[in-house]
């Protein structure tokens, strides 16, 4: 991978900068070294469906089609390692025994998308945000970060435009299950403080 870095070039974005946009040309490839960003799809009738969320190691972009499929913004500051697509595109011809690690990287924009299916299939708001924070917990710990607390850098707008609910409902639920003692809000994030029940309703 420290061939395939040295074609990379770093940049850097500050909170709520667009990394690419839905429908432009797909010219490049980024793989982000730190922060959180946020995927997103502009519908037919303007509103905005957030797809998943960015975290570091995250490959954005590698669907090898023409233009980009969603649009990508940054909910932190965030850096990342920026690769043309042709470039990208020769390394990979010349080095095909990293094609099953890179594969694995493209098809985390698939998995996004099954999963976001699943979310927001028949669960109810609980059980939807019950999920999305065992995800984003699994998440941080395979950065080596386990812990009962779960960083949330984005919004409540962020969460209800991810979970197809409204930023009241999507409020409403966090006070309920902090009421329950299931969870307790603190800044930047939640304290999971009864997990296995929450694993629980996350299961439902």
């Amino acid at each position: 991978m420290r061939a395939l870095e040295a074609l990379s070039q770093h940049v850097s974005f500050a909170a709520k900068e667009t990394l690419f946009v839905q429908g432009e040309a797909a010219d490049a490839v980024y793989s982000l070294t730190s922060g959180v960003a946020r995927l997103y799809k502009i519908m037919p009738d303007g509103r905005r469906q957030i797809v998943g969320f960015g975290l570091p190691g995250d490959f954005l972009g590698l669907a090898m089609r023409d233009r980009y499929g969603f649009s990508v913004d940054a909910v932190t500051e965030v850096s990342a390692c920026r690769f043309a697509r042709g470039a990208y595109s020769n390394f990979v011809d010349d080095h095909p025994t990293l094609l099953r690690r890179l594969h694995e990287f493209a098809t985390h924009e698939l998995t996004l998308a099954q999963d976001q299916m699943l979310l927001l299939g028949r669960r109810n708001a609980e059980e939807k945000l019950a999920s999305f924070l065992i995800s984003m917990r699994e998440r941080w710990a395979k950065l080596g970060e386990p812990s009962i607390t779960v960083e949330l850098p984005m919004s409540r707008q962020d969460i209800a435009d991810f979970l197809g609910l409204t930023i009241e409902t999507v409020s409403r639920t966090f006070t309920k299950l902090a009421k329950r003692k299931i969870i307790a809000v603190v800044p930047g994030g939640v304290r999971l403080v009864n997990l296995a029940h929450l694993e629980t309703i996350a299961a439902a």
